[in-house]
């Protein structure tokens, strides 16, 4: 059986009386590209932050790697490549400063870091407006720039929340296979999505998150035997719409 490299036990995050993210457990091994689904507020970006260090369980282990996200944080984000909902990018840098400095967080040795900036930047038709200020970027062109950011370093995991938001075909098209290569290559994807052909197509395995629980998790094959259905679409409403199917058993 291949290694976790994702590991989630009884993950919780209340704001107030608001439970966010309610008892979450689940791992992604080396060589799993991992599905996330919810709707609105179901908990998924609030999961992947306290993945990736920006925000603290209030309680429940994490580990990347075999590195806790809470007592190891250091180690644990060296681990991984994250795409946020938004991109988040500096508006006065170019974007090869940007990825400059992204190389430099990471430590990169120059020559690696210029080849993958240069590799990544053509790779995804950025070449001709690296020199060009963010700021002046659209939001594809931005997402753009996040993916190459999280790519740069060559991590074995990946955060991809909502990723192809925003890409034009062929630029989608280009990053579902370089997903598929990095799950090849013994990488670990945990991918949130709202398009439902996209997870099917893409995911070995998926998770369903409604009101801050995992309702569901398995293949999608696993998930049609259990609900009887045959696309994910319908899966994902039954489980999480208004039919009165919420309370379905989970497959675990």
């Amino acid at each position: 059986m291949a290694v976790p490299l994702i590991e989630v036990e009884s993950l919780t995050k209340r704001f107030g009386a608001t439970v966010a993210v309610n008892q979450v457990s689940f791992s992604v091994a080396a060589g799993e590209i991992f599905g996330f689904l919810g709707p609105n507020g179901a908990g998924k970006t609030t999961t992947i932050k306290m993945l990736t260090g920006l925000a603290r369980p209030t309680s429940g282990r994490a580990r990347l790697s075999g590195f806790d996200v809470v007592r190891q944080p250091l180690q644990a984000k060296r681990t991984f490549g994250y795409v946020p909902d938004e991109p988040q990018v500096y508006g006065k840098l170019t974007a090869i400063e940007f990825l400059n400095f992204v190389g430099d967080v990471f430590e990169m040795k120059p020559e690696r870091k210029a080849r993958r900036i240069d590799e990544l930047l053509r790779r995804f038709g950025l070449d001709a407006d690296a020199g060009n200020l963010l700021g002046g970027y659209s939001h594809g062109m931005k997402q753009k720039v996040m993916l190459c950011a999280a790519l740069l370093h060559d991590p074995k995991i990946y955060f991809l929340d909502e990723p192809t938001v925003g890409l034009d075909p062929r630029s989608a098209k280009l990053l579902k296979g370089i997903l598929r290569d990095i799950a090849d290559a013994g990488g670990a994807i945990m991918m949130s999505t709202h398009i439902m052909e996209i997870a099917q197509a893409l995911c070995d395995r998926i998770a369903i998150l409604d009101r801050g629980r995992i309702v569901a998790l398995g293949t999608v094959q696993e998930l049609q035997a259990l609900q009887g259905r045959q696309s994910l679409e319908d899966i994902f409403l039954a489980l999480t719409g208004t039919t009165g199917e919420r309370d379905l058993t989970s497959i675990m």
